[in-house]
């Protein structure tokens, strides 16, 4: 062979190998993007309370939503892009972001908004156009009866305020209470009503029932009130911040009868507040962090390492309320806003740190609550 002739094959040679290899990435590139295409994509929009006085609420919501997100894209299931947005803990806000997320941002579902007062509003919007919405921290009576697209993973006051009265009348003897709880807030109110009946169901004497409002520092007249009568228990409704102070000021004051609190002081802040003042509270919760699962046990872990502290009740139903989202757009094929309303409406016995999750026929959560009260500055199940 001449060296024109073996120069003309070795470049043969080499193109034949380029395009081999070419052709083998081609046919790589392929199936990788079949192997793509069978995931389905779905974009969920997040409305959460993040700037303002209760931004720890919307702080560890989303704490626990972006933990979940980066867990589910790794197993690679689904491939769903988050869309975070502030309400700031305010229904204009929140509707306003809402329209966002609809209809500008076309998200195919929403988990949020954080307070009841906030979904009053925006539920119903969510309803009329047709996209499914999870409340991750709702507890206010007639949530999932908002639409036929609103559901929540949170337990109800009307699920946990028995569950912690009763525990509370089983242990102390309990039979004359003093009510109060913040007037000017839907959520509130909310725990107000549910107290107010539980008393009345359980034949305790109500001896005074007091108000205040958000933002409100000084209760001393309210609890000299409730001083003055002596009750064997106080039923509190209020978030975090206010709840905290009233816990502080009553133990300054010589109060010292347990607190029976609502939902909002399922947070470790009220600790961080009221310090010692805080021990003796009783509240009702879905979450436990120190339960025997190895679920729960993974969960904090993986948490703590991600922000330097314990999940709360808040991180812990969003953390679950993302994956069963997550479920549903697994389980409706596609990102269809029908399909994965009609999806989440049949999740049954889904296992989550929480334990284990059903929807009702109106979408409300179906789940058993724990009663834990405060001892040296912890919360410890209550016995």
């Amino acid at each position: 062979m001449s060296k024109r002739s073996k120069l003309l094959f070795t470049v043969l040679m080499a193109f034949t190998l380029v395009m081999l290899a070419a052709c083998g990435n081609s046919s790589t590139d392929d199936t990788e993007s079949a192997d793509s295409d069978d995931v389905v994509k779905a974009k969920v929009g997040v409305i959460s309370y993040l700037t303002g006085s209760g931004a720890s609420y919307g702080e560890a919501i989303t704490n626990g939503i972006n933990l979940a997100h980066k867990e589910i894209t790794e197993l690679g299931e689904v491939d769903i892009e988050l869309k975070i947005e502030d309400s700031a803990g305010k229904q204009e806000e929140a509707l306003s972001v809402a329209q966002k997320l609809m209809n500008s941002e076309n998200v195919d579902a929403i988990i949020g908004p954080t307070l009841s007062t906030e979904m009053q509003i925006v539920g119903p919007e969510a309803d009329l156009n047709g996209v499914p919405i999870l409340g991750t921290s709702n507890t206010a009576e007639g949530i999932p009866q908002l639409g036929e697209y609103v559901f929540r993973n949170s337990i109800p006051e009307t699920l946990a305020i028995p569950a912690s009265v009763q525990k509370a009348i089983d242990k102390y003897g309990a039979k004359k209470v003093a009510i109060l709880y913040g007037n000017d807030d839907v959520f509130t109110k909310a725990g107000y009503d549910t107290m107010k009946q539980v008393a009345e169901d359980l034949d305790l004497e109500v001896l005074t029932t007091e108000t205040f409002q958000l933002g409100q520092s000084d209760y001393k007249a309210q609890l000299t009130k409730i001083k003055s009568l002596n009750p064997d228990l106080v039923l509190a409704s209020a978030l975090y911040n206010e709840g905290a102070v009233i816990l502080d000021q009553a133990r300054k004051m010589g109060i010292d009868v347990p607190f029976v609190g609502g939902n909002g002081f399922n947070s470790p802040e009220v600790i961080k507040i009221a310090g010692d003042a805080a021990n003796g509270l009783i509240v009702a919760t879905p979450w436990f962090a120190k339960k025997d699962d190895e679920k729960v046990k993974k969960f904090v872990e993986d948490y703590e390492a991600a922000y330097g502290m314990e999940p709360d009740q808040f991180a812990a139903q969003a953390y679950d309320g993302f994956y069963v989202m997550a479920e549903a757009i697994k389980n409706a094929g596609e990102a269809d806003r029908d399909a994965i309303r009609d999806a989440l409406a049949e999740i049954k016995d889904f296992e989550g740190v929480l334990g284990n999750m059903s929807f009702d026929e109106e979408g409300d959560i179906i789940m058993e609550p724990t009663v834990l009260i405060i001892e040296d500055d912890e919360y410890v199940v209550f016995e």
